[in-house]
Parts: structure tokens; C-alpha cells; sequence
């Protein structure tokens, strides 16, 4: 079964069972809508991108089962991922100069979340308040009931906690979630050049050519997009010791869902 953070102590405890850990395409945001105030102003986003310290979140709240990400959507396992320069690392320094660009020395914003959002979302987002605070951010957080989150908050609230199960390929990711008017859209971001990059990507047979605009279109997002990535998240599940499996997939949770049919009793 998938694990939940909050057993996984008591489940390694266990002599019987085996947790399974595969990196994954799944991640974890604070989804801003860059259309609603502050969040409109890029420089806003780049101080709360600077404001949280990824490591500390991992550490504590998801108890070192994830890997950082760097507000890059993109996993290191699919294809023609890169590593957006530069970092995005905890910096009160940088987080206050980005509020001092934005006219500000101060900010006060809501962050909705509810356990439902991703696996410890209010541990997180409790987190990130004490880290934002010391650049002179404070972060509201609002318990959302878990009941109706997706229905009624995301999507809704313009600064919400987002969990991303993985998708084949790049141009899949993007045109549903990040490209101008996509369904999935929860940050209304919209840029021109990159919406152009996914048309080009999609129909370029030339690999190289390809890399490179991925690579620029994961560069724009990582500065300019809405999505604040905390993490790519591991899957983990715990099964008895007398089933075996083969390699274990790393798109969605329980080998991409068919544990069923691909694991057997030794």
C-alpha cells in the first residue's frame, strides 16, 4: 500500500514488511495566482520563492522521503529535465531584496491548505511561516477542511498547497497545467514565449534542439511561473516480505498502480 508519512515509523518498526522508496515525478507546491494581488507582482513571487527553506520542510515534515526541488515542475527523471540556475535556496537576504524591488518591507498573505492538499501539507505550510517571518513575511496559514479542498479551494483560493502526480513527458505536464488556459492552470500564468517553446517542442524531431527548449521553458518558469516546488516526493509502499517485484515504476504511487499485476508471492 502507499505509505502515509505518518505511519511510516511504525510500519519500518515492523520486521515483516519492506518499505519500498522509488524518486519520483511527483511534487509538492504553494501554488500562487499570479493574477490576484501581491501575487501578481514577479518580484512578490521570487521573495516567497526565497523565503522557504526546502531542506528544513523535508526534513521535518516529510522525514527526509523527498528530494528538494528548485520551483521547477519538471523531475530529474523525465526526459530533458535541467536544473533551473540559479538555485532557489532559503536566502532572508535575497527574500528581502526581491519585497524592497516590489516596493515593500513587509507582506502579509492567506496560504490555504488541508492534509488532503499533499502528505503533511499543514506541518509544511507551518513551516514556511516560521522561515517567511524572518524576512519580515507572514504567512496566514488557513486549515482548509479536507472535505471539498479540491472543489472548493484550489483553484479558488489564490495561495493553496498543490499535490502533482507525475506525467509522461514534458509537453504532457505543461500543456495541462502551465500553458495559457489549461484546465489544470491554478496559477492563471500566461507567457508568451513559453507557450510559443511548446508548440516549437512538441513538433521538433531534433533531440538537441528539443533539450534546449524544455530547458528554456523550465528556466521561465523557475523565474517568472507561479508554482512554488518544495519537493519531488518519493513513493514509498510497504508490502509483506513474501511478495516480490521487479523494478518499481516512478509515475504514480503503488508502481504506477499496478502492483497487482506485476507483484507475486515469492
Amino acid at each position: 500500500v502507499d505509505v502515509d508519512i505518518k505511519t511510516l515509523t511504525m510500519l519500518e518498526q515492523n520486521p515483516d514488511i519492506e518499505i519500498t522508496r522509488v524518486s519520483g515525478l511527483r511534487h509538492f507546491s504553494f501554488s500562487m495566482n499570479t493574477k490576484t494581488a501581491p501575487f501578481d507582482n514577479p518580484d512578490v513571487r521570487q521573495a516567497l520563492k526565497h523565503a522557504i527553506d526546502r531542506n528544513d520542510v523535508i526534513n521535518k515534515a516529510f522525514l527526509g522521503n523527498a528530494k528538494v526541488a528548485n520551483d521547477d515542475p519538471a523531475a530529474p527523471q523525465i526526459a530533458f529535465a535541467v536544473n533551473p540556475e540559479p538555485i532557489h535556496e532559503y536566502d532572508v537576504a535575497k527574500a528581502k531584496a526581491y519585497l524592497a524591488k516590489a516596493g515593500l518591507t513587509t507582506l502579509s498573505v492567506d496560504l490555504s491548505v488541508a492534509e488532503t492538499a499533499f502528505p503533511n501539507a499543514i506541518d509544511a505550510a507551518l513551516l514556511f511561516k516560521e522561515h517567511a517571518a524572518k524576512a519580515g513575511i507572514d504567512i496566514n496559514v488557513i486549515r482548509e477542511p479536507d472535505d471539498g479542498y479540491w472543489d472548493n479551494v484550489w483553484q479558488h483560493k489564490p495561495f493553496v498547497g498543490v499535490d502533482w502526480l507525475g506525467k509522461p513527458t514534458l509537453d504532457s505536464l505543461f500543456t495541462t497545467t502551465y500553458a495559457t488556459g489549461a484546465p489544470w492552470n491554478d496559477t492563471a500564468w500566461s507567457n508568451g514565449r513559453f507557450d510559443e517553446l511548446l508548440v516549437k517542442a512538441r513538433a521538433e524531431s531534433d533531440k538537441t534542439k528539443r533539450q534546449a527548449m524544455y530547458g528554456e521553458m523550465q528556466q521561465i518558469l523557475h523565474d517568472d511561473g507561479g508554482a512554488l516546488v518544495i519537493a519531488y516526493a518519493l513513493f514509498m509502499d510497504a508490502l509483506s516480505k513474501k511478495i516480490t517485484h521487479g523494478k518499481i515504476g516512478n509515475m504514480l504511487q503503488c508502481d504506477n498502480f499496478r502492483m497487482a499485476e506485476r507483484w507475486w508471492l515469492a
